[in-house]
């Protein structure tokens, strides 16, 4: 009988997976009408920068100039800077599923996820992410961004793991599709319960074994 490859990398998304998203369409109508800012002309001077934004090309400043502050406001950089990183909140569970895999089956994990590197390094920092993430191949980082099948190849490069021996799990069905066209074995997140199953399937019990 053949023997299955062991797993010995976990590949994670962290909006939608170990967090909210960070900054997406709902959180900025959320700050559009907080903040009082025309959503239409908002919506349309984001979808212009956010790619160069996400791939570490624009600065947190320069976007902020690009999309709200092209003009004079009765509110600071920091309110609004503050109001977007609260928008993050976290998914405790999650976060200790993997935390907990990582120690009991020596895994390596990395974040492979789109993020600018603002939001991306007060999530690390604010939800303690490093203590169980071993790299982050964020896109502001490597200046490539997901659906480039690419970042999936520096994350293995990265990783040095053979892509059969990788999981990744993302919440967005394309990204699944692009890794699973690598050799890369992926989960796609809709929800704790169906995620740890399937994590079992693949021979990554939790620190109980069970299902919680």
């Amino acid at each position: 009988m053949k023997r299955a490859i062991p797993i010995t990398t976990l590949l994670l998304d962290v909006g939608g997976v170990l967090l909210t998203n960070g900054w997406d369409h709902h959180a900025r109508r959320r700050a559009a009408k907080y903040f009082k800012l025309p959503w239409a002309e908002m919506k349309d001077r984001h979808s212009l920068v956010f790619e160069t934004h996400e791939e570490g090309k624009l600065t947190f400043e320069e976007y902020l100039d690009r999309v709200v502050f092209y003009e004079k406001r009765p509110f600071t950089r920091t309110q609004f800077r503050d109001f977007m990183f609260a928008q993050s909140k976290p998914y405790p569970r999650m976060i200790n599923l993997f935390a907990q895999l990582k120690v009991r089956h020596g895994l390596k994990i990395a974040v492979v996820s789109n993020e600018s590197r603002a939001v991306n390094a007060y999530r690390i920092r604010k939800f303690k992410l490093d203590r169980f993430v071993d790299t982050f191949i964020s896109s502001c980082f490597v200046h490539i961004r997901k659906p480039d099948a690419d970042i999936f190849r520096l994350a293995l490069d990265i990783a040095q793991a053979p892509a059969q021996q990788v999981v990744y799990i993302e919440n967005t069905p394309m990204f699944v599709q692009i890794a699973q066209g690598l050799g890369i074995r992926s989960i796609l997140h809709t929800d704790y319960k169906s995620t740890c199953a399937k994590l079992i399937s693949f021979g990554l019990q939790n620190d109980v074994g069970v299902i919680l």
